[in-house]
């Protein structure tokens, strides 16, 4: 009997790698990938939600014929920041996804460092 084979089949055999296996690298990688967007994603929620009160505060304060209460306006506004804090967000302007990357990802893999 050769000792290199596994008494249970379902265990690979010495040598032999499967096609679809995937290397811990690779895997690494999928997860730093899969990290970065959820924590850039979050940082643009976080600045819409900052977006929002700071408009929110401004229809308050302002009159009643100004602009900031007119209903279409304020839709346009609205999209104008979700787009906006989505672009601050992939600039990543506030650090707020840096800072939660260093967080969740070991030093040696967080993006941009040596």
């Amino acid at each position: 009997m050769d000792r290199t084979t596994p008494l249970n089949p379902l265990l690979p055999r010495a040598g032999v790698v499967k096609p679809d296996a995937v290397t811990p690298a690779a895997e690494n990688e999928a997860h730093v990938a899969q990290a970065t967007k959820a924590a850039v994603e979050f940082e643009s929620f976080f600045i819409s939600q900052m977006l929002k009160d700071m408009r929110s505060t401004t229809r308050e304060m302002a009159d009643e014929d100004s602009v900031f209460k007119d209903k279409v306006n304020r839709d346009m506004q609205d999209m104008a920041d979700g787009i906006l804090s989505k672009q601050m967000a992939g600039q990543r302007a506030f650090g707020v996804a840096d800072a939660i990357l260093r967080q969740l990802l070991p030093a040696k893999n967080t993006p941009g460092s040596t």
